[in-house]
């Protein structure tokens, strides 16, 4: 089962250009990591890395800089926090 994940992500790659996919929030794009996770893990693994990345990239999340640290993180609409090292370049 987990190939068909990957055919599907294969897919979506070579039929959608880049130019025209939704930007992600995060570093690594929601179609590599989902691709990554279910090449490693397997299938259940695979569907779940994209029912996370499916539900927190949207609006909703919110960049900050940290008081206590001054690192700069994200809180994604699960109220998940994550570090500079995963959010995309563009929104820090």
């Amino acid at each position: 089962m987990k190939y068909l994940i990957l055919l599907l992500i294969k897919m979506y790659w070579k039929t959608i250009p880049p130019s025209k996919r939704r930007k992600c929030i995060f570093r690594k794009s929601c179609s590599n990591y989902v691709f990554e996770t279910a090449e490693k893990e397997g299938f259940i693994c695979g569907l779940k890395a994209f029912w996370f990345r499916y539900q927190n990239c949207r609006t909703g999340f919110q960049v900050f800089k940290n008081p206590i640290d001054n690192n700069i993180q994200m809180i994604l609409p699960s109220q998940v926090i994550i570090d500079r090292e995963e959010i995309a370049e563009r929104l820090i």
